[in-house]
């Protein structure tokens, strides 16, 4: 494997990494200064690493969470960054200012503060065209991370710097729910999709920055990359032990206890119940008109005795554009009692089992939807592969979760070269 030597400038940065094609720069892990003091990669860069893009044109991929801990946009400080040459703002999904609802898509605009041309990659493209970066010497992305899969955010990210050609700057944010869990399935490339473009576990325990040094090692990933780590940051830190104000990563989830069920609770976006949305806790609200037994089917799931959460019955009004809109429906309400305890991709694989179980004519996986692999059901796109539903149906979950467990065991050891924290 080939290697690059730090430059004595970029050890006078101390916490720059760089990744470029093919190659992987020996790097010794960042030690955290304490707990709640986390400094995020944009303040980093702008106090050690500017050079980087002093003199460059730049573009910036990024959202409402890209902001230094005092609130102010990754935009505007970019834009007033002495030497640095502001030209192009791209928005993934949900919007440069992360307001539209999932799925919705994106037009290109103007930011109305900087007047620099925002491009959306969630519209009618989902990668930057040539004519998106003919004025872009180098493109920096911050937009904070949910350590699952199953998002957008990290996948146009990949695509991105895949396709421009251009080298690209990671400003590195914390794994909200820990960089140090892993959970899940390794993803069959045969299910690839903008909710999972690479083979990596559903709960990946890593930083983005890791990811994408992770893909760029294995070759999984051809591109030029530039990580401006954190400091003070720690594998084991939940997000809000970080100090860091928190940003919602995307209108539906909108708490802590949300991102940590979210890798196992978004299963039910692929089935005929509600994933919460349209409620005031989605991903912690799951529910159906037909879970008439919502008390009986809770119970069960108590019995099961799953770490780290409680089973409750609710019933809430759903709004208006998601399922059972304007309808009164049972739900179950998921409580985090330990979360240092809760595994949710088995949980939400349990979930769906028991909701199968309880009403089998009635419980159904949404129509399959098309994208450029064919048609593929909406769940086999969350879930990577089309095991899951057989297993749900065929009550066979307990092989499948062992599976997914050894999976996931197995990809915590691959990941391992491209760590940056302790």
């Amino acid at each position: 494997m080939l290697q690059r030597p730090f430059t004595r400038r970029a050890l006078a940065a101390a916490r720059v990494l760089t990744a470029a094609l093919f190659v992987v720069v020996p790097y010794a892990p960042v030690a955290a200064q304490g707990k709640g003091n986390v400094i995020p990669g944009v303040e980093v860069l702008l106090s050690d690493s500017l050079h980087l893009l002093r003199g460059k044109r730049v573009g910036l991929l990024t959202n409402h969470s890209g902001r230094d801990r005092k609130g102010t946009s990754t935009i505007d400080l970019l834009f007033k960054a002495p030497g640095v040459k502001l030209t192009a703002l791209y928005g993934p999904e949900h919007g440069i200012r992360g307001e539209a609802k999932a799925g919705a898509k994106i037009a290109d605009a103007v930011d109305e503060k900087t007047g620099v041309k925002v491009y959306s990659l969630y519209g009618a493209v989902e990668t930057p065209t040539p004519d998106m970066l003919k004025d872009v010497d180098v493109l920096v992305y911050d937009i904070q991370d949910v350590g699952a899969r199953v998002y957008t955010y990290q996948w146009t990210l990949a695509l991105t710097a895949a396709a421009a050609g251009k080298p690209l700057v990671i400003l590195d944010r914390p794994d909200p729910i820990r960089a140090d869990r892993f959970e899940g399935n390794i993803l069959d490339l045969k299910f690839r999709s903008l909710v999972g473009q690479h083979a990596v576990s559903l709960r990946y325990g890593l930083t983005v920055g890791e990811l994408m040094r992770y893909l760029v090692g294995t070759k999984a990933l051809a591109a030029s990359v530039t990580v401006i780590p954190m400091k003070n940051y720690r594998r084991a830190m939940w997000y809000d032990e970080t100090g860091m104000p928190r940003v919602n990563p995307s209108p539906n989830l909108r708490t802590l206890d949300a991102e940590l069920l979210y890798p196992g609770t978004v299963f039910f976006e692929g089935t005929n119940a509600t994933e919460g949305r349209g409620t005031d806790a989605p991903f912690q609200l799951i529910g159906a008109d037909y879970l008439t037994d919502h008390v009986a089917v809770a119970a069960s799931l108590n019995a099961m005795k799953l770490p780290g959460v409680r089973f409750d019955t609710a019933t809430r009004t759903i709004e208006a554009g998601y399922k059972f809109g304007g309808k009164t429906i049972p739900m179950i309400k998921v409580s985090v009692t330990d979360r240092n305890a809760v595994r949710p991709v088995e949980l939400g694989i349990r979930m769906l089992r028991a909701f199968k179980s309880a009403h089998p004519n009635q419980f159904a996986w949404r129509e399959p939807s098309v994208n450029a692999a064919g048609r593929i059901k909406g769940i086999d796109r969350l879930a990577g592969t089309d095991q899951l539903t057989k297993a749900v149906d065929e009550g066979t979950i307990d092989a499948l979760i062992a599976q997914w467990n050894a999976d996931a065991r197995r990809f915590e050891s691959m990941v391992k070269p491209y760590l940056l924290y302790r």
